[in-house]
């Protein structure tokens, strides 16, 4: 082992003097000029992280309690109240996001409250220290899972909340409204995407500098939770099984015949069958999602250059369809789809899609009534 990190050794020095160098006379860099530098930008960064969670806590806020009814069981009480300590967040975060959003180690800071949510309506705002639930003091690590699971437990009764604003102690009588359930992540990444596992949404902040208007990004978290609540996700496997279960049959085949495919052909049986009506899946999800956006008061006629932007982004989604339409079909599509809502409107009709298939998601929709709008 000592003679292999020998040989190394001699091969990294060799490589070294054998590479060429920068000839520039390069100034001399202050480490700690460096260290002040990477702290000032790490702050800024969290800081315009939790502004934009806050769009999206508010667009998402909308979507889930508009399209309650869709979402079946999947439903709890929701108050739009984010709250955070350095404690519940990861150790790499913890000292700069402490100074970039003012948390107290203390007490749970108000980082985000959802634009026209109950906790919004009851005049609680980002930067207050959330105190107790009904005089349950709320816990310093964990932060946000205790308060989603202490409002599932509550339901839509009233609850006091005890806060401090500014060095003085206040109560907040909240209301809780029921919403879907599903939980929406924003997440710093490069790619502009948004997908969910049936489990949680994740919104990527690419996508989210992409979309310019709220209502084009209600459009992409409406597209998610269309997914979820039609079960794409449940079809794709059912697919991916059935494609597997031809697969074993042919791969069996060739057994017969004294061959070993080693499970070539279940493999790629699989990923064919997953791949099955996925366009119309994402087609769906444009279709149905428009209507989850209107529902929550967005103008979608305006929302279609979503699309444009991201044909601007990902030029090859222009041409090329794969697993998704490309960006000229889903433009056209959502201006069809903002006709036809604009005319259900015009005529005082339920924002219902029209469903062509009766299954467990057409039937989540078709539940939907005028008692939603």
């Amino acid at each position: 082992m000592r003679q292999g990190r020998g040989v190394l050794a001699v091969a990294t020095a060799l490589l070294g003097a054998a590479c060429s160098g920068p000839v520039s006379n390069l100034p001399p860099l202050d480490e700690s000029a460096v260290k002040a530098e990477r702290h000032l930008e790490q702050v800024a960064q969290i800081k315009d992280y939790f502004a934009q969670l806050h769009r999206v806590d508010s667009v998402a806020y909308r979507i889930r309690v508009a399209n309650r009814t869709d979402c079946k069981d999947n439903v709890a009480a929701q108050i739009g109240l984010d709250a955070l300590t350095p404690q519940s967040l990861s150790p790499k975060y913890r000292s700069y996001a402490a100074d970039a959003l003012k948390l107290s180690w203390e007490r749970p800071t108000a980082v985000s409250v959802a634009e026209g949510s109950p906790a919004a309506q009851a005049g609680i705002a980002a930067g207050d220290e959330i105190i107790a639930f009904d005089g349950e003091l709320i816990p310093v690590e964990g932060t946000p899972g205790w308060i989603a699971d202490w409002l599932r437990r509550n339901g839509e009764k009233p609850v006091e909340i005890n806060l401090r604003r500014q060095g003085s102690d206040r109560t907040a009588t909240v209301t809780p409204v029921i919403g879907c359930a599903i939980p929406i992540k924003y997440v710093t990444a490069d790619a502009a995407n948004a997908a969910t596992d049936g489990d949680r949404i994740v919104i990527s902040s690419a996508i989210v500098s992409l979309a310019q208007t709220d209502a084009q990004l209600a459009v992409i978290i409406g597209h998610e939770l269309a997914h979820a609540n039609l079960g794409h996700l449940r079809k794709r496997s059912f697919n991916a099984f059935i494609g597997a279960a031809g697969g074993v049959l042919v791969d069996a085949g060739f057994m017969t015949g004294g061959m070993y495919t080693g499970g070539a052909f279940r493999r790629a049986f699989a990923r064919a069958g997953a791949k099955a009506y996925s366009v119309q899946f994402e087609r769906e999800a444009d279709y149905v999602g428009a209507y989850y956006a209107a529902r929550a008061g967005y103008d979608v006629a305006v929302a279609a250059d979503i699309w444009r932007a991201l044909g601007r982004s990902h030029p090859g989604s222009i041409g090329f369809a794969g697993t998704h339409p490309t960006t000229p079909e889903r433009f056209i599509q959502m201006q069809k789809v903002a006709a036809e809502i604009a005319d259900k409107e015009r005529r005082h009709l339920p924002l219902v899609p029209e469903m062509r298939l009766s299954d467990d998601g057409a039937d989540a929709v078709a539940e939907h009534d005028a008692r939603t709008q």
